[in-house]
């Protein structure tokens, strides 16, 4: 059952020992994340959350635990962390706000579609995904699975993409490297042919 700060989703399987490991961070500045600033999400932030989640849910069926979200300005744009068994999600809402007006909810629906292919692939894994890949691009790959579950329109899928260039990890690759893999998952989970650009996208 969803509730207004918690969404059941992903099969994960995220470290349980220590002080709540940070799986991914979307932006620099993960050091200056100060769990007491946690925050409730907003509501408009929630809706693109739970929407995500329907997307995602399509891949993980019954094997969908539950990822809480929280609102934080100390956060870096967006980050998962992994928290006693459940994943994390953490969002600053002025990058949201930035991402929003620049690129709409598509943007922000494949940023946190991005993050959560961290725990889909932590828990699920999948014969597609290609073993020598890192795990930010096995990342993109599901990212890619759950944005052609989302059903967006080119327009909407090229602002998606925009924001996924835009906000990488500090460990991702370079963009060449990254397109491949959103690309193989986005058509693996039969999103429609769409024009992929070779570099850097723009909506």
């Amino acid at each position: 059952m969803l509730t207004k700060y918690t969404v059941p989703v992903l099969a994960c399987c995220l470290p349980l020992a220590g002080a709540a490991p940070i799986v991914c961070v979307l932006g620099s500045g993960a050091s200056s994340y100060q769990a007491s600033a946690d925050q409730r999400p907003s509501p408009d932030a929630m809706q693109l959350v739970v929407r995500t989640n329907a997307a995602a849910e399509t891949v993980c069926v019954s094997h969908c635990p539950e990822v809480v979200v929280f609102r934080n300005t100390t956060a870096s744009n967006l980050m998962l962390i992994a928290d006693a068994g459940r994943a994390k999600l953490v969002y600053a809402p002025q990058v949201f706000t930035a991402v929003h007006d620049r690129y709409g909810d598509a943007g922000i629906v494949a940023l946190i579609a991005h993050a959560l292919g961290h725990a889909l692939d932590d828990g699920m894994g999948a014969a597609w995904i290609d073993k020598n890949w890192t795990t930010e691009l096995r990342a993109d790959a599901w990212a890619g699975c759950t944005l052609a579950k989302s059903r967006l329109n080119p327009a909407e899928f090229q602002a998606a993409l925009g924001a996924l260039s835009d906000y990488p990890s500090p460990s991702h690759p370079k963009w060449n490297l990254r397109l491949p893999a959103i690309r193989s998952g986005y058509a693996h989970c039969g999103g429609a042919p769409l024009d992929f650009p070779s570099g850097r996208a723009k909506p």
